[in-house]
């Protein structure tokens, strides 16, 4: 029986390994919420540079997160360096976890003042602070952790433990084998002879699989043998009772789906030997075989899975599912047909509205964009941004699951001779506004810097209130911190949308995104396309504006619509001349994203005069050329203008950074 157990977990570790390789002064400010303030790391202390740094990282740490709860800042440099991590309970909502991260912030501080170390666990986050990187496994004074348990003891203590530690070792495994954005195990076990057992495990997810897996394995060594615990360990914790305490549908919209480990009635006494070794006899040769199917699969797949440096493992859906929820893609729910692939209305098995978008089996590049959009989408979370929710992949198939948005996108609003009468001034320039903010988001807020290289009407949807929310980033760039531009061989994108430099050159910058800004905020105001037809008649919006502005005619360009309406004619001229500004021929000479939010927030400010805006004119089978333009406007022809379709999600050309 022994050697048996011992051949079954030499086994396991063996699978584990295998599937690992494929992917304080004590106190307590209360006795739920225990505090550790490190000794042995030292003080600071009151108005030095680490204590500056200390507050800066702290305060940042709420907004320096991910979607699944983990969160981590850093200040400073050198000896004054200060590095905070968090982590929330992964059924936790994204708001009442930066609630929780905020409170402990502020209380830890309060409970160690001046220690350069410290530690603080509540119900549903724990925060860490400290002056040495935090990489690994977190080292305090009580690597033993703190146990929390319900006063009430299992009525068959010895029955409970086995149960439990049965359902523990399950969980461990799930969450040691979690991605570097979540690592949790969660899941039940249900018996007839004992009550049901409800557990979740968590690591942080900077741990690796065997730092995640051991630490589970001594945190589980602690408890004892009551009804329901907790067991807070600096790198880890984990919780059971016999109820359901977690949020099932926050996990399923994290892809994580609860374990049900069931075990039989239990068999009379005198043929337990027999069964145990019959048992463990059919593990082993399944744990074999388990393991050979997944060196096969490894081996199958090499190509079709993403880098691990992408962190998107656990954003992937099953394709059956996907593929279901939205009726196979009929035609019923589809939405719209973008460049490279169809979008479809689903919804998922807890009854929300998806939109899938299924990239076209025969597109060249469609692989290289769909792991670009799932990487940056996966790290961008504003309310004026379309929200992915995650992937699947079978085969050639490759599909992008993002929030359904019930209004479609903008340009099917203010081109449409109806449906633009719903769109009034004041909600108008709440849209701008939000698109705005989505901008400044992406340029200077984010953890990353992203030129996003094709906003245009058609990729900007509208949510039922019509809040507007910025989507497609098949083009998108991806910038360091202290990159500025960048420059490209390969041209893509809307022309009419681009800036001259861009066009004619290849070099990008947020200035870039800020001429297209220009661009939208005048089609928005004039219910006129840039282009609004081909040939050499065809004047440009931008030459229409402009001579206007000259010829002292700005309210020619207001929609008509706008014009017999009650909002005030002065804000839209203001939106006109603020728009005229992030359509200057040079780069520098256009606001940020963040002096335009400044400037459509104070309307008695005084705006400089804009220059006149660069005409392009285009071939029609080659790069575009400058146009000197003149008060009477110029005219140009393209045949690269895109026509939009009904909630259109589209991608194209990504050259990852």
């Amino acid at each position: 029986m022994a050697g048996a157990r011992r051949l079954s977990h030499i086994f396991m570790v063996l699978l584990v390994a295998l599937m690992a390789d494929s992917d304080f002064g004590r106190g307590q400010d209360n006795q739920q919420n225990p505090y550790d303030c490190t000794n042995s790391a030292g003080n600071y202390t009151s108005n030095s540079t680490y204590s500056a740094n200390l507050n800066a990282s702290l305060s940042s740490l709420p907004s320096n997160g991910s979607l699944y709860g983990f969160y981590s800042a850093t200040a400073g440099r050198r000896e004054d360096t200060a590095n905070a991590v968090a982590l929330c309970r992964a059924d936790t909502r994204t708001d009442q976890c930066r609630s929780c991260v905020e409170t402990a912030a502020a209380d830890l501080v309060r409970l160690c003042p001046n220690r350069k170390q410290a530690i603080q666990w509540y119900e549903f986050c724990s925060l860490y602070f400290s002056d040495q990187p935090i990489n690994g496994p977190i080292a305090t004074n009580v690597m033993d952790g703190y146990n929390l348990d319900n006063n009430t003891d299992a009525s068959n203590p010895v029955q409970f433990r086995q149960e439990r530690t049965a359902l523990v070792d399950s969980l461990r495994q799930q969450a040691a084998m979690g991605s570097s954005l979540l690592k949790v195990g969660v899941g039940f076990k249900e018996s007839p002879d004992s009550d049901t057992i409800y557990a979740l495990l968590q690591c942080i997810p900077s741990l690796s699989a065997m730092e995640c897996n051991d630490c589970l394995i001594q945190a589980n060594q602690g408890l004892r043998d009551a009804q329901g615990g907790r067991r807070l360990m600096p790198s880890c914790n984990l919780r059971y009772e016999i109820y359901p305490f977690y949020d099932e549908i926050r996990l399923r919209e994290l892809n994580v789906t609860p374990l049900q480990l069931q075990l039989p009635n239990s068999p009379p006494r005198g043929d337990r030997t027999k069964i145990v070794i019959g048992v463990v006899v059919a593990f082993v040769t399944c744990i074999l075989f388990a393991a050979c199917i997944v060196i096969f699969l490894r081996r199958r797949r090499r190509k079709q899975r993403l880098p691990e440096n992408y962190e998107t493992e656990s954003l992937q859906y099953n394709f059956r599912q996907i593929s279901s929820a939205t009726d196979d893609f009929s035609d019923a729910n589809k939405l719209g047909q973008g460049g490279f692939g169809a979008v479809y209305k689903g919804m998922l098995w807890n009854g929300e509205e998806i939109a899938v978008k299924r990239l076209s089996r025969g597109s060249g590049q469609g692989e290289k964009e769909f792991k670009n959009e799932v990487q940056l989408m996966a790290r961008l979370q504003h309310r004026n941004l379309v929200r992915l929710l995650g992937f699947a992949m079978e085969g050639s198939e490759k599909l992008l699951i993002y929030e359904y948005v019930p209004n479609s996108s903008l340009d099917q609003f203010i081109f449409d001779p109806i449906k633009r009468s719903l769109l009034d001034w004041e909600r108008r320039l709440k849209i701008i506004g939000g698109i705005a903010k989505g901008l400044l988001y992406l340029h200077e807020d984010s953890r990353l810097r992203i030129i996003h290289r094709d906003l245009k009407a058609s990729n900007v949807l509208l949510d039922k209130e019509m809040n507007p929310k910025i989507g497609d980033f098949g083009m998108a760039r991806l910038f360091g911190q202290d990159e500025t531009q960048g420059n490209t061989s390969k041209i893509v994108g809307t022309y009419g949308y681009m800036s001259p430099e861009y066009a004619i050159y290849g070099q990008f910058s947020i200035k870039s995104d800020v001429f297209s800004f220009g661009v939208l905020v005048l089609e928005i105001l004039s219910g006129r396309r840039n282009f609004t037809s081909y040939g050499e008649n065809a004047e440009g919006l931008l030459s229409f504006v402009w001579k206007n502005w000259c010829n002292k005619t700005v309210e020619n360009v207001i929609d008509s619509v706008l014009r017999g309406g009650s909002g005030s004619i002065r804000d839209m001229l203001r939106c006109i001349h603020i728009a005229l500004l992030c359509l200057q021929k040079g780069s520098g000479d256009r606001p940020t994203m963040n002096a335009v939010i400044v400037m459509l927030s104070s309307p008695t400010a005084t705006l400089p005069a804009p220059s006149q805006p660069p005409f392009v004119m285009l071939s029609r089978f080659g790069r575009s050329k400058p146009g000197t333009g003149s008060s009477k406007g110029s005219k140009f022809t393209s045949d690269a203008f895109q026509a939009s379709t009904r909630n259109e999600i589209s991608i194209s050309e990504f050259q990852p950074r």
